[in-house]
């Protein structure tokens, strides 16, 4: 028995690191997985490989910026499938946040309107589409992707980070709203996730720096997310709500000196 037997899941931003990872194990816990994202291509990869290890998925190109994008996602996954149990918001402008998120003294304004777009107003959309379904089924769970970087600040990103924080005061809105009628609103906030992206050799000082902040011995893996993720989705977290998981090794859980005490 999987911990997800049955249930009809949605995972965004699907194709590739987090997501991915998270649209393997949902699938594995018995889940029927829509496999969300902008890259069709690299979201039916992921189905494909699901179904190849015996599971049930689907694929469904999804544009978070585009509101009947989002809505149509949903509406595919309910004709699909009958309905829906979780939501995972995963999706988020990482281009943006790669090239143009800009110190916010050099920022413009447009790539502040297209992160919270995408990140923001994406999620609440398909938050808005996904409710109903949920409340019919009776009851369901919403996890949203935040990050470290809507914990902290940084010399580096303030539009994500912004987005991110946002996220987290919206899952405790939607915990609020709708907890009554039986739908649970949780984050995970990932630290620092070694993903194809961040694997390469420009990222090694960064990756070094980071590994010695962290009181893990090693840094996270998008299986890691994927795990917290399956928790908040699954019956054993039917008392929790509203609630913002780390998935950081620690980052965010000492003073800043911490490693430079331990390595002297």
């Amino acid at each position: 028995m999987g911990r997800l037997d049955e249930k009809i899941v949605i995972v965004t931003g699907a194709a590739s690191g987090i997501g991915a990872a998270t649209a393997r194990r949902v699938a594995a816990e018995g889940a029927h997985t829509v496999v969300a994202d902008l890259d069709p291509d690299g979201a039916k990869a992921v189905t494909e490989e699901i179904r190849a290890a015996g599971g049930s998925a689907m694929t469904v190109a999804v544009d978070l910026g585009d509101i009947d994008s989002v809505r149509a996602m949903v509406a595919a996954a309910v004709e699909t499938y009958g309905g829906l149990d979780v939501l995972h918001n995963n999706a988020a402008a990482t281009r943006l946040a790669a090239r143009q998120d800009l110190a916010v003294t050099e920022a413009d304004p447009a790539v502040w309107d297209d992160t919270m777009r995408i990140n923001l107003r994406g999620t609440m959309v398909a938050i808005q589409a996904a409710v109903p379904h949920l409340i019919a089924r009776g009851g369901g769970s919403i996890i949203n992707t935040s990050s470290g970087a809507g914990l902290a600040g940084d010399l580096r990103n303030p539009a994500y980070g912004a987005s991110k924080a946002a996220l987290i005061n919206l899952t405790q809105y939607v915990a609020t709203q709708y907890g009554k009628q039986g739908v649970r609103c949780n984050a995970v906030a990932p630290g620092f996730i070694v993903t194809p992206a961040s694997s390469g050799s420009a990222h090694a000082g960064i990756r070094d720096a980071m590994l010695r902040h962290h009181l893990t011995p090693r840094l996270g893996r998008p299986e890691d997310v994927a795990a917290a993720v399956v928790f908040l989705a699954s019956d054993e977290s039917a008392f929790i709500t509203g609630h913002t998981l780390r998935v950081d090794g620690g980052l965010l859980a000492h003073q800043p000196y911490v490693a430079d005490l331990r390595d002297a």
